[in-house]
């Protein structure tokens, strides 16, 4: 992660924490948002380590794929979790993410 600032992750940490239930942010939006768009993989990397209270299983990647690294059981557990929210995952582990993609407020 050496790639970004050192404020990367708490600007990391403060775009996850808004992202409402019922709505899904990707990796790529939120590192754009972050100030560092070409870093989604370090959003990836940040969310495997993050803190637990942040809504991790809102986030996917652009084509609305479920993490495979998830923590506690990878694409499953992933699954699991969106699931108890509401959410629909396909049996290819994907979510309708063009639906439910979500940007925070710019105001």
């Amino acid at each position: 992660m050496a790639r970004v600032d050192g404020e990367f992750k708490n600007r990391v940490y403060a775009i996850v924490a808004q992202i409402p239930q019922g709505r899904l942010m990707t990796y790529g939006q939120i590192a754009g948002l972050a100030g560092a768009a070409w870093a989604a993989w370090e959003v990836g990397q940040i969310a495997h380590t993050g803190p637990e209270d942040l809504p991790w299983q809102r986030v996917v990647n652009k084509q609305g794929g479920l993490a495979v690294g998830y923590p506690g059981g990878g694409r499953e557990h992933h699954r699991s979790i969106l699931e108890a929210e509401g959410y629909i995952v396909s049996d290819d582990f994907k979510v309708n993410v063009k639906e439910l993609l979500w940007m925070p407020s710019q105001e």
